[in-house]
């Protein structure tokens, strides 16, 4: 769980790279050309900007476009969630024969892996699986960012006190980012867990750092996704969770 923490720190430092080598290219953030527009924009720029047109001539507002398209992208990948929640469960299950494996061959290192890799086939856990939603996690929030920041109507429209397109002037977003990054991780049991217990309070300030450079659609989007996640474990959660009797 650990390797999957910190691939999710480097997804989102991956991200601000990425979006950040955009911004500057005015070719780059022009309004898409359907006609002429590349893989990247037909298929997941493009149809982004659709939906939140769409939600947005029904709601009557960006913000609350934002909060039905992330609702609705978190419903599409919900089986990897679960899926997610089922391999995190099944790790946690295994956590006292792999201190004995560790143990065991501490002193040698491809020793432990194969017995590591052993005890995995055995029970038939892929340790990797935990990782998918969090990688899902790139193209989406590049994809937000290009959505917004191509679309000069959404990126120009305002929500509550900020401009969508522009950094939020009072950091209450990446405040409020942050600490729904830290309440959803309490939910997820990572305090329960001392390899997790460090990112309890990492991952809070990555995400604020991060929210503090992008546009105010963004920690927006992802202030929704938490809490989805958070009624998404207060429901769900009890059906993965470790008896500790």
């Amino acid at each position: 769980m650990r390797r999957g923490r910190l691939m999710f720190i480097l997804t989102l430092v991956a991200a601000v790279f990425l979006m950040g080598g955009c911004s500057p290219d005015p070719d780059q953030m022009k309004p898409i050309d359907p006609k002429n527009a590349g893989f990247w924009e037909t298929y997941f720029v493009y149809p982004l900007q659709q939906l939140l047109d769409f939600f947005n001539d029904i709601l009557g507002s960006w913000g609350l476009a934002i909060l039905a398209a992330t609702i609705l992208i978190r419903l599409v990948v919900l089986p990897l969630t679960l899926k997610q929640m089922k391999s995190s469960r099944a790790m946690q299950v295994l956590q006292p024969e792999m201190k004995k494996i560790q143990e065991k061959y501490k002193n040698n290192q491809q020793k432990l892996q194969e017995e590591t890799m052993k005890l995995f086939q055995k029970h038939n856990v892929n340790p990797m699986a935990g990782c998918l939603p969090m990688l899902i996690q790139l193209p989406i929030l590049i994809a937000f960012y290009q959505a917004i920041m191509r679309d000069p109507t959404i990126a120009k429209s305002s929500f509550l006190w900020m401009q969508l397109g522009e950094h939020d002037p009072y950091y209450i977003l990446p405040l409020l980012a942050a600490l729904t990054t830290y309440l959803q991780s309490v939910v997820m049991g990572m305090s329960d867990n001392p390899q997790q217990r460090a990112f309890l309070f990492i991952m809070p300030v990555m995400i604020f750092v991060l929210a503090f450079q992008f546009p105010a659609a963004l920690p927006l989007y992802w202030i929704y996704s938490n809490l989805f996640t958070m009624v998404q474990y207060y429901f769900l959660g009890d059906k993965y969770k470790v008896n500790k009797s």
